[in-house]
C-alpha cells in the first residue's frame, strides 16, 4: 500500500496519542484504504482490516469504535490530500504555470494513490452519504475561492473567458481518470502511470489540451517538447 511522503493515508495527527498509537492508527487506515477501495463500505469487514493491519479486532476497536468511523477517517484524509494542490493555486502567479503545476500534481496523485481516488469516486457515486456535508461546505468554499482567482486572470486578459468551475471540473475528471479507469487504460495502451514515459507523456498531453483550450499557449517556446 502506498503512502504519501512516507505517511499512510490517515487523518491528521491525533492530539494526545503516543508514537506507537499513531503508528497503529496509521496502519489501520492504510489497511482500510485497500479494503474499502476493493470491497466498498458494505462489503468491507473490520476483521479483514484488522488482519491486514497486523492486529486483533479488539485492538483495532481501541482506536476506532466502528467500521463507519474508520471509513470516515479514511475519506477525510483522502479529501485533504486531493485538495491540497488546489489550495496552492497562487493568484499572483502566472496562470499557465499555476494551472500546469496543478494538473501535474493531480496526475502524480492519481499515480501514487489510485486506490484513494477510486474510493472517493465510489463514495460520490453512491450519493456521498458520509462526506456530503463536507462537499457542500469546505469543498464548495474552496472551489468558489479558486474560481475567483481564475476569474481575475480572465478579467485581466491573461487567459480566455472560460467558465472557472467547469475548468476545475475538467481538470478533476481528466486527471483522476488515470486512477479510476487504470484497468481500461492498461487494456488499451498496455501501460499506465507507473511507466515513467507514459506518465510524462500524460502530463504533457493533458496539460497542453487543457491550457490551450483556455487560451494559454502550452508548451511555451523553448520548453522541452515545444
Amino acid at each position: 500500500m502506498t503512502c504519501l511522503s512516507g505517511q499512510s493515508p490517515a487523518s491528521p495527527k491525533q492530539v494526545g496519542l503516543s508514537r506507537i498509537q499513531e503508528k497503529n492508527r496509521s496502519l489501520i487506515l492504510e489497511a482500510a484504504l485497500g479494503e474499502f477501495s476493493k470491497k466498498g463500505f458494505s462489503g468491507a469487514t473490520v476483521e479483514r482490516i484488522a488482519a491486514e493491519a497486523g492486529m486483533s479486532k479488539s485492538n483495532l476497536l481501541y482506536y476506532f469504535s466502528s467500521k463507519e468511523s474508520i471509513y470516515n477517517a479514511t475519506l477525510a484524509h483522502i479529501l485533504e490530500i486531493w485538495l491540497t494542490p488546489l489550495k496552492t493555486l497562487d493568484p499572483l502567479g502566472d496562470p499557465a504555470d499555476e494551472l500546469a503545476a496543478y494538473i501535474r500534481q493531480k496526475i502524480e496523485l492519481s499515480a501514487e494513490f489510485p486506490e484513494a481516488s477510486r474510493l472517493f469516486a465510489n463514495e460520490v457515486m453512491q450519493g456521498a452519504p458520509q462526506i456530503l456535508p463536507v462537499l457542500q461546505t469546505d469543498l464548495k468554499r474552496l472551489v468558489l475561492e479558486k474560481s475567483q482567482v481564475i476569474k481575475d486572470w480572465i478579467e485581466a486578459g491573461r487567459m480566455d473567458a472560460v467558465d472557472p468551475v467547469h475548468l476545475i471540473f475538467t481538470i478533476w475528471a481528466t486527471t483522476q481518470h488515470y486512477a479510476d479507469f487504470s484497468v481500461q487504460i492498461r487494456a488499451l495502451t498496455g501501460t499506465d502511470l507507473s511507466d515513467p514515459d507514459f506518465h510524462q507523456s500524460t502530463v504533457a498531453a493533458v496539460t497542453s489540451l487543457i491550457l490551450n483550450g483556455a487560451g494559454l499557449k502550452w508548451p511555451r517556446e523553448g520548453d522541452p517538447g515545444a
